[in-house]
């Protein structure tokens, strides 16, 4: 029971960590193997369908809140997240590849995209501008394929990226039809939505059709609280609306306890809200605290910002305040931090990009030139050691 239960629990890790998982990855046997409990284990608790074949296992999420961008997709590890124009590009790659054969080249998935772009002038007029004229565009069509070729829709078989980038060559790839039927995961069509709002077509396709009775209500709300423990930082209690905090009041124990249970993440309840938290790091695609200069950066910060919530309860912090925090930071550890790091120039970007990982982490929201600290930001605070009184006193005896 204990040998299955560490399988069950890394094929779920495996899955939320990589939803769409091909079969190359080393847990695809271990999920294949459980494919029946995970069914029934995600169906039940987050309302989430399984799909699992020979070639790949695509778990269609829908998530629980609609309105966080703060982790987007990237082509590789360490690489900075999507633009607007590559996930624009990848939308129309993946349009494309549905009228190409078995193979298809990079310059030719361009000129696909060229002529959608040419053909729709929606795309114009929403700002969406795709020439190739430049190297950046190029980049941006390399980072969508590359994309693909991690999900394993495509597979390079001859040429590389960077020839392609430079203009001196191309890249070849075989086309899996069975991973690139199941990239999309809505449960509409997006072109079966009349809406217009961004907002507005994001629920139309992940609205989730439920007869109107108590059992109903009380489902919905608890996949919605399930989610959010498996996908957020943190689920903060006055984010919830009434139904979900009377639902949570008389389930906490039964749904931490269920989702520790099928995934071995530890629960930490405090008095703002409930994390669950990977002792592991396995099942984690953003890290705090993390090694380099940034990663650092954006501990100091953490540690800057929770000081202010202690201090100053509500207060907003300006970005300029930090601005002149991280300047100060930089020249005390010029000795250890990247060179550039002291360019004062290079400060309010180093601080662009710690805030952003704060504000993923659900640790402070963003308001323009402010950022507010929020509760669960305490734990990075660091105070004076209390020490007992006789700690490391000695007698004139020596005892």
């Amino acid at each position: 029971d204990a040998a299955e239960q560490h399988e069950r629990r890394r094929a779920v890790r495996a899955l939320l960590m990589r939803p769409f998982l091909p079969a190359s990855d080393d847990a695809f046997p271990l999920v294949r193997r459980h494919a029946r409990w995970l069914r029934d284990w995600f169906a039940h608790e987050t309302g989430w369908t399984l799909h699992v074949d020979r070639s790949h296992a695509r778990l269609r999420k829908t998530p629980a809140r609609l309105d966080d961008a703060t982790r987007g997709a990237s082509a590789r590890p360490g690489d900075p997240p999507f633009s607007r124009r590559r996930y624009v590009l990848l939308c129309l790659a993946l349009a494309a590849l549905e009228g190409e054969e078995r193979q298809t080249a990079l310059g030719r998935l361009a000129e696909r995209i060229l002529a959608s772009v040419a053909a729709d002038p929606e795309l114009a007029a929403a700002g969406i501008r795709f020439t190739l004229e430049d190297r950046d565009e190029r980049r941006d069509l390399v980072a969508v394929a590359r994309l693909l070729m991690e999900l394993r829709v495509l597979r390079r078989v001859d040429g590389d990226e960077a020839a392609y980038v430079a203009g001196s060559g191309d890249a070849l790839y075989v086309i899996d039809r069975a991973a690139l039927a199941a990239m999309l995961a809505t449960r509409r069509p997006p072109t079966a939505v009349a809406a217009q709002r961004l907002d507005e077509r994001l629920a139309a396709i992940t609205e989730e059709p439920a007869p109107d009775t108590p059992d109903a209500r009380n489902r919905a709300v608890r996949h919605r609280l399930t989610r959010r423990l498996l996908d957020d930082p943190v689920l903060l209690y006055d984010e919830l609306d009434e139904a979900e905090r009377s639902y949570l009041a008389s389930q906490r124990a039964r749904l931490v306890g269920v989702v520790e249970t099928a995934t071995g993440l530890v629960p930490e309840i405090r008095a703002e809200g409930i994390a669950m938290l990977d002792e592991a790091g396995d099942c984690t695609d953003l890290r705090m605290p993390e090694e380099g200069t940034d990663g650092h950066l954006t501990l100091l910060l953490a540690e800057f910002l929770a000081t202010s919530l202690r201090e100053q309860p509500s207060r907003p912090v300006p970005l300029e305040e930090l601005d002149a925090h991280a300047a100060a930071l930089a020249r005390e550890h010029a000795a250890h931090w990247r060179k550039e790091a002291s360019d004062p120039a290079a400060v309010p970007v180093m601080v662009a990009g710690a805030i952003d990982r704060l504000a993923a982490l659900d640790l402070v929201p963003i308001s323009g030139d402010h950022v507010l600290p929020r509760p669960p930001i305490a734990r990075y605070a660091v105070a004076e050691p209390a020490l007992p009184a006789t700690l490391g006193l000695f007698s004139e005896d020596g005892s």
